[in-house]
């Protein structure tokens, strides 16, 4: 056997051992979704480089580590460690998730008002589970995904996040997920968003680390967009340098919603993002942003997919990636207009900076259209810091290292600017000038 598929049957083992630990009475639903997961994990197995959609992100380093299921035991965090490594402006919408699995103790509080309900999956697997039903599961391709059913086969705990018919939310909702325990611990965070018909509402799903060591974050995100409903969902990754971290977000969106991904990475080992969009009605409108930071030997690897399957919808997607040191990029972005997809208007596009000699980029944007009147465009680019610029700057009595940070900085403010909290964007935007010193940018 391959260490690969070593790989997936020792995780295979793990999930088995873990399905016979959860309670017996538990809904067929959950069951299944457990069974399928394992089942289309068993088949699919780690991607390799063979694979087209893999072809440039070598996995090996995950599947060589024997990672561990993160349990409910881990190290103690206190809250003021929690309010340390949070946004403060979000304190009181904070709900926190250590390895994945909720922590009432850590929140803020558990349901903010009327308006919004914010639960634990694990507690409504076990109190309620026709609640989960109609969508969890629904929308994430676990035939398609192998990571997406590894996740699905330790189904367990999550966010579940439901905004009512009409409710328009002032605040943010901020999820943070800890990631915190012994090295090569596996956590499986797990995101349920649920944006009833006319609501409107700003989610943050936020994940960090607590202490070093080489971790495996797998995470899994269902997004529902009911018909008028707007949505912002925002997803931070901030792990420490050693984290390999897996996402992957499933979006469906019905007649007239609007949703707004913001995707914004900068820390990690391997890092690879797949974010879905299916736009399932008429007038639905999708705006993908995402930036992305590669530091050292980082490997960051962004794929979307943005569905038009019926009329008069608009997708706006523009990524941005920074690559320092011997960091390496990936960018493959692909647009799908189905044949009863008149009227579709869609652009997408790919700027990427390389700063340091040794960064390298790797981009496809992608579009394929079957229908006959459309407004469609794509691009790429791969560049430097202008000279004109630098030397403008450096005129002005501005050095040189300050004035690459500040360049530097300014290729990703016009992904950060569009955050949807100001607060939000201040302390991203200072985030990413500390990493960018980090990586010798402005040193």
């Amino acid at each position: 056997m391959t260490p690969l598929e070593l790989a997936r049957d020792r995780l295979l083992s793990q999930a088995s051992t873990f399905d016979r630990g959860v309670a017996a009475d538990e809904s067929g639903h959950l069951r299944r979704l457990r069974e399928e997961g394992r089942s289309h994990f068993a088949a699919l197995g780690f991607p390799t480089t063979r694979l087209e959609e893999w072809r440039y992100t070598n996995v090996g380093p995950i599947a060589a580590t024997d990672f561990r299921l993160a349990g409910q035991e881990h190290p103690p965090i206190s809250r003021e460690v929690v309010e340390e490594i949070s946004f403060p402006v979000f304190a009181c919408s904070l709900f926190v998730f250590v390895n994945g699995y909720f922590k009432p103790e850590l929140s803020a509080s558990r349901i903010l008002s009327g308006e919004l309900r914010v639960d634990s999956l694990a507690r409504l697997r076990s109190e309620d589970p026709a609640f989960l039903e109609p969508h969890l599961g629904r929308y994430a391709d676990q035939k398609l995904h192998a990571f997406a059913a590894l996740n699905t086969a330790f189904l367990d705990d999550g966010a579940v996040v439901t905004i009512p018919r009409g409710a328009r939310l002032e605040n943010p909702v901020h999820l943070v997920f800890i990631s915190n325990g012994e090295t090569t611990t596996l956590s499986q965070p797990r995101v349920l968003v649920v944006a009833e018909e006319n609501s409107r509402a700003v989610v943050i799903q936020d994940h960090v680390s607590v202490g070093e060591g080489v971790r495996f974050t797998n995470s899994v995100s269902e997004v529902v967009t009911r018909a008028n409903a707007d949505l912002d969902l925002v997803i931070l990754q901030r792990e420490n340098d050693l984290t390999h971290h897996v996402s992957n977000l499933a979006s469906r969106q019905e007649r007239d919603s609007r949703f707004r991904s913001h995707t914004v990475t900068l820390g990690g080992s391997l890092v690879r993002n797949d974010l879905g969009v299916l736009l399932a009605d008429e007038g639905a409108e999708c705006t993908l942003n995402g930036v992305f930071l590669g530091r050292g030997s980082q490997l960051i690897d962004n794929h979307t997919v943005v569905d038009h399957a019926m009329p008069h919808g608009s997708s706006r997607e523009l990524y941005k990636g920074i690559l320092c040191g011997k960091s390496k990029g990936v960018f493959r972005g692909r647009i799908i207009v189905r044949p009863d997809a008149q009227k579709t208007d869609a652009e997408q596009s790919n700027p990427n900076l390389l700063v340091a000699d040794g960064a390298e980029i790797n981009t496809k944007p992608q579009l394929e259209i079957y229908a006959n009147d459309v407004k469609c465009s794509h691009g790429s680019a791969i560049g430097r810091l202008d000279a004109d610029a630098l030397f403008y700057m450096r005129s002005r009595g501005i050095d040189e290292k300050r004035a690459r940070l500040v360049l530097t900085r300014g290729f990703a403010v016009e992904i950060l600017e569009q955050l949807p909290a100001p607060a939000l964007r201040d302390a991203t935007l200072e985030l990413l000038e500390e990493r960018l010193r980090d990586a010798g940018v402005g040193s």
